[in-house]
C-alpha cells in the first residue's frame, strides 16, 4: 500500500508540473507519425516495466502516456491493453524481472538457463503487443459487441 500511495502522490506530482504536456511536445518534436509515436511508447513502457512494479507503473504512466495515445488515435481500451502487455513481459524481463526470479527460485532453475529457454514466447508476446497496438480491431471487438461501443 505504501508503494501504491507513494505512486499516487508521484503521479499527482507529474501532472501537477505538466510533464504529461512535456512529453507528449518531446515525442511530436522527435516524429508526428502515428506509428513510430505509438512505437516510441510501446519501448517507453517495456523498459519502465524492467525496472519497476507494475502496481506503480499503471498508477504513472497511465496519465503520462494516456492523452498522447488517444491523441494520436488509440482507444483508452486499446491503450490499457497494450499498457498491460509492456509491462507484463517487463515483468519477466531481465535486469530486475520480479516474476522471472521468483519462478526460477520456486522452480530451482537458473536465471540463464530459464530466459534462454523462454525466447520464442518473448517473441510470441511482443507479435501480440505489436498487433493490439497497430490493429485496434483485435483489443477492440469483444468490447465493442459486449458494451455496443462505437
Amino acid at each position: 500500500m505504501l508503494l501504491v500511495g507513494c505512486a499516487s502522490a508521484y503521479g499527482y506530482m507529474l501532472a501537477f508540473y505538466q510533464v504529461p504536456d512535456a512529453l507528449a511536445h518531446a515525442i511530436t518534436s522527435i516524429t508526428d507519425n502515428p506509428i513510430m509515436v505509438l512505437l516510441l511508447i510501446n519501448l517507453m513502457l517495456l523498459v519502465a516495466g524492467m525496472i519497476m512494479d507494475m502496481a506503480a507503473l499503471i498508477l504513472i504512466c497511465t496519465p503520462i502516456f494516456l492523452p498522447l495515445a488517444t491523441q494520436f488515435g488509440m482507444d483508452p481500451i486499446q491503450f490499457g491493453m497494450v499498457l498491460m502487455m509492456n509491462l507484463g513481459l517487463g515483468l519477466c524481463t531481465p535486469p530486475v524481472g520480479s516474476c522471472l526470479f521468483v519462478g526460477c527460485a520456486i522452480g530451482g532453475v537458473k536465471i540463464e538457463k530459464a530466459v534462454m529457454t523462454i525466447w520464442p514466447f518473448y517473441l510470441a508476446i511482443l507479435t501480440a503487443l505489436m498487433l493490439t497496438t497497430y490493429v485496434p480491431a483485435i483489443s477492440l471487438t469483444l468490447p465493442n459487441l459486449v458494451f455496443g461501443g462505437g
